[in-house]
C-alpha cells in the first residue's frame, strides 16, 4: 500500500488540547513492552490451541498432547511460554502436571478477541 492510499490531513495542525489528554492517559514504556510481549504470546495458534483445551478442564500434558496430536516435549515448550506469561499455571500429582487458565481474564481476552474477529 502506497502512502497515497492512505487518508492523512491535507494540512499540518496541531489541537494541543487532545495531545495533552491523550498524553495524560499514556501508559509508560515498560508497560507498554509488557503489553506488546503479553500480546505476542497470543499469535501462535499451537498456543491459543493449549488455551482453548484448558478452557475445558485442567488437563494434564499427556492428554494435552494427544488432544493436539503433537509430542509432550512440543506442548511442554509452549506451556512454559504460556506460564512464563501468567497466562496459564501448573500443578504437580505424581508423576503427571497439570495445567489450568491462570485466570478469568485468560478467557475474556480470547473471547474479545473471537468477537472483534467474527464482526
Amino acid at each position: 500500500m502506497a502512502i497515497n492510499d492512505v487518508e492523512h490531513c491535507d494540512q499540518h495542525c496541531r489541537h494541543e488540547d487532545l495531545i495533552q489528554i491523550v498524553n495524560a492517559q499514556m501508559p509508560d514504556e515498560d508497560e507498554l513492552y509488557d503489553l506488546a510481549e503479553l500480546f505476542k504470546v497470543f499469535g501462535d495458534s499451537t498456543r491459543i490451541r493449549i488455551l482453548f483445551v484448558l478452557f475445558e478442564a485442567e488437563v494434564c500434558v499427556c492428554d494435552i498432547a494427544d488432544t493436539l496430536n503433537m509430542t509432550q516435549s512440543a506442548i511442554s515448550h509452549q506451556l512454559k511460554i504460556l506460564k512464563q506469561s501468567k497466562l496459564v499455571k501448573s500443578r504437580r500429582e505424581g508423576k503427571s502436571v497439570f495445567y489450568s487458565l491462570a485466570d478469568g481474564h485468560v478467557r475474556t481476552i480470547i473471547a474479545q478477541g473471537r468477537d472483534h474477529i467474527e464482526e
